[in-house]
């Protein structure tokens, strides 16, 4: 892959470089922070559109949840509260108060008023989404320790794992040129098919362009993980993960794929580039003294929160960013609906990642959507972000744990995707 995106002045050469020696180091070591590692999440949620058929009983499909006892008491409890309190008796917001303990984003408060927190919390109920968020409060909910379950190949695969990706492409999608599916294990013949479906870019708006793509690169990161982590042999009860070639090349290979393998991985770089844009704009919301990476551990905050800020000065040095103010541009009554579209059908998406059968895949299914929706909903954010008090939480924009911890573990699968296509590149000509 080189040369020029498409829908953006970036060329794939910058962004393998700008990602190897500056951003994927830096922000490894980020999600081993312990405020990063632990994302709270319900994997018991029905699917909304189908019958369930099974969950996968294959045991790398397994997720471990995480025993209370190993949760830093800053986190442990989850709220959707995002303030803490540092210096306030007042009997009225102790509620506030006791979200000090419960993980979100700790900011000291001073002389608000009750009346603050109800406006706070309207805005936040009517505040529009791009994902289907879990309720942190369900039973069902529970903290998954991110770094004990790696996003790898599991072995889940066929009709069930066929029919999210269909449902998501065919009835979810904005519709682009022609796209080539994989065999079709839904086909009522025992002898499957090649599904080929033609449509065009003729006509596509930019907006409908960037949401394909954003899609379709998510796609080709998670297809990029499991042929890195690919279970090679397993003997005596010890699994070898590692790069598997002839799964990269029967998922990517221009000829095996019909040419479709080298469009979806420059929709990787994409997509990258997206949620790199989002870093960037993001950054003045965690600049702030009053915002904290809290866990409990005054240190461990301290250090994470400083080596977050370190990335963003990486991200906003970038000199080739996607520009998002081409989006929506037309007239004020189109873009809108346009843009109410946009997010419908993206939120529709998070929702089918409960429909996937395989709890790991599920799971960093919903991290990585809940990842991209945070990054749009802070592209289209900015004005409120900009407007953000120094010293003060604002009713105008906030992040919630969740999201910002899905935002940078979703953007540390992308620049994992990268940093391992470079060794495909090398096993490739190695094999040759």
């Amino acid at each position: 892959l080189t040369g020029v995106l498409d829908d953006c002045l970036c060329d794939i050469e910058s962004i393998d470089d700008f990602n190897t020696f500056k951003i994927f180091p830096k922000i490894q070591k980020l999600q081993e922070r312990d405020y990063f590692r632990y994302y709270k999440v319900n994997l018991k949620r029905p699917c909304p559109f189908w019958a369930d058929d099974g969950h996968c009983s294959i045991k790398d499909c397994h997720v471990e949840p995480c025993p209370e006892s190993k949760i830093p008491v800053g986190i442990k409890a989850g709220s959707s509260n995002k303030y803490s309190k540092a210096a306030n008796n007042s009997k009225e917001l102790e509620d506030c108060e006791q979200a000090n303990k419960l993980g979100a984003v700790n900011s000291t408060l001073s002389n608000q008023s009750k009346e603050a927190f109800i406006d706070w919390a309207r805005y936040d109920d009517s505040q529009d989404h791009f994902c289907e968020l879990d309720d942190e409060r369900s039973p069902d909910a529970q903290y998954v320790d991110l770094l004990l379950n790696p996003e790898r190949y599991t072995g889940y695969k066929g009709p069930s794992a066929w029919r999210v990706w269909n449902s998501i492409y065919e009835e979810n999608c904005f519709k682009p040129r022609s796209v080539y599916r994989p065999l079709n294990p839904l086909a009522p013949s025992r002898v499957f098919s090649l599904v080929f479906v033609f449509f065009f870019w003729t006509g596509l708006c930019l907006e409908k362009r960037v949401f394909y793509k954003l899609i379709s690169g998510l796609h080709a990161s998670i297809n990029l993980h499991l042929c890195a982590n690919y279970l090679l042999e397993e003997t005596w009860g010890k699994p070898r993960w590692g790069p598997n070639v002839k799964e990269f090349t029967r998922r990517f290979d221009p000829i095996e794929t019909k040419g479709e393998g080298p469009r979806r991985l420059k929709n990787l770089y994409f997509l990258y580039l997206i949620e790199l844009r989002a870093l960037s704009k993001v950054a003045p919301y965690f600049e702030r003294s009053v915002v904290d990476l809290y866990t409990g551990n005054g240190r461990e905050d301290a250090e994470s929160k400083a080596l977050l800020l370190d990335i963003f000065r990486d991200t906003k040095s970038f000199h080739m960013h996607f520009d998002e103010k081409s989006m929506f541009a037309g007239d004020k009554k189109g873009a809108k609906s346009l843009k109410e579209e946009f997010r419908l059908h993206f939120k529709n998406i998070s929702r089918i990642m409960d429909c996937v059968g395989c709890d790991k895949c599920r799971l960093w299914g919903k991290l990585q959507t809940q990842g991209l929706g945070t990054a749009l909903k802070i592209l289209f954010s900015e004005k409120e972000i900009q407007s953000l008090p120094e010293n003060s939480p604002s009713k105008g924009f906030q992040l919630t744990r969740q999201e910002i911890v899905a935002l940078v573990n979703a953007f540390g699968r992308l620049s994992t995707s990268i940093r391992e296509l470079q060794n495909f590149k090398v096993l490739l000509q190695q094999t040759r």
